[in-house]
């Protein structure tokens, strides 16, 4: 097919799962391939009859008007580290599955909860085998288990690689130093920003990971807010609503940020938007290529040393002191833990005095429908 169209030939074709290798195959025959963004075409051009010639036609129609709403074609080494986050995220979702599964069966047969910790670990597992089920029962929980042993080893080999692809990344270095993210976190951030210069304000940002609240309004009416979006990477999104849960934990802005919210309208909307806060931080430190300013050093360091460990490097043991070694200091741990409750106070602080600007007085109303 590529064969067959000539070098001065544009090609648009709608994104689906394999639209990436489509254009990579046809790149080399044509000027130029565009990939549309499928959501946006339909609000675009709504047909009664669709048909591929249709949808053809109306694709050809956008792109010589100049219409056209396409997305961005990340490299390849961008879009490898994508499919390993997203391996990642379907692998925990799965072993998520099976737990719940697991536990579904203890409900359904009026067994009190386990009274270790975990269920699965080595001491939850002997208290499972202890207790009695029908065989059929005892036959699916031993098939879960073993399942989430064969899924353990994945995510084991996922994580490796992941954390070697993101030693020498310095974008992920940078998004580990707000608290609360970890490796596998900041790499699935990174992968789906890919290059921060394609957006040109925070908020553009937080548009594409859908976590901007949706905004009716028409007229001279008032604007009204509702749910987020969640139009975009929706990985992404449910990556930054897992690290503000652990923000929200953790002493800090973001935690006096958590709480304010959370007064006002709750602890899920709180963590929504801590997650936007969140969004908004990356945004800066990628940009203007600074570390968070509230990082904790020790912290930040025991964070890079798990994830060399995790890259595979060897252990350090004996007397060698590595930069890690820092975070079991006490004392070095309780001075940067009062640091960030004071930065916290000062937010708090902050916010209390702070007020919303007033229009100013005798600024003109926009005239509608007059030209100058």
């Amino acid at each position: 097919m590529g064969k067959s169209l000539r070098s001065t030939d544009e090609v648009v074709i709608e994104a689906t799962g394999n639209s990436m290798a489509v254009s990579r195959v046809l790149t080399p025959f044509v000027a130029r391939v565009t990939i549309a963004n499928p959501l946006q075409v339909k609000a675009i051009a709504q047909a009664h009859v669709k048909t591929d010639k249709i949808d053809a036609g109306t694709l050809a129609s956008l792109q010589a008007a100049g219409s056209l709403p396409q997305i961005w074609t990340p490299d390849a080494e961008t879009e490898r580290k994508r499919r390993l986050v997203a391996r990642r995220y379907q692998v925990v979702r799965h072993r998520t599955r099976l737990k719940n599964e697991v536990h579904s069966i203890l409900n359904a047969h009026l067994i009190p909860k386990c009274s270790h910790a975990d269920l699965f670990n080595a001491r939850g597992r002997a208290w499972l085998a202890a207790q009695q089920f029908p065989d059929d029962e005892r036959a699916a929980i031993d098939r879960h288990v073993r399942e989430l042993d064969r899924l353990a080893e994945d995510l084991a080999l996922l994580d490796r690689e992941i954390a070697q692809d993101a030693i020498d990344d310095s974008a992920v270095n940078r998004v580990m130093t707000i608290t609360s993210v970890n490796v596998t976190v900041a790499t699935g951030i990174v992968a789906a920003i890919g290059d921060i210069s394609r957006f040109s304000s925070p908020q553009k940002l937080v548009s594409y990971f859908g976590l901007n609240p949706r905004v009716r309004q028409s007229g001279l009416g008032a604007a009204h807010h509702g749910r987020i979006s969640k139009i975009g990477r929706s990985h992404a999104c449910a990556i930054l609503v897992e690290a503000a849960w652990a923000a929200a934990k953790a002493p800090g802005p973001l935690h006096a940020f958590f709480v304010r919210i959370r007064a006002r309208r709750g602890h899920q909307i709180a963590a929504v938007a801590v997650a936007r806060k969140l969004t908004v931080l990356c945004w800066h430190l990628l940009t203007r290529g600074e570390d968070y300013l509230w990082a904790r050093p020790a912290m930040v360091a025991n964070k890079t040393r798990a994830m060399q460990l995790q890259a595979g490097h060897p252990q350090q043991k004996g007397n060698r002191r590595g930069p890690a070694y820092t975070c079991n200091i006490k004392a070095l741990r309780d001075g940067e833990m009062s640091i960030a409750a004071q930065a916290e106070r000062s937010y708090e602080r902050f916010m209390s005095q702070w007020k919303a600007r007033r229009p100013k007085t005798g600024a003109r109303a926009p005239q509608f429908g007059k030209t100058k």
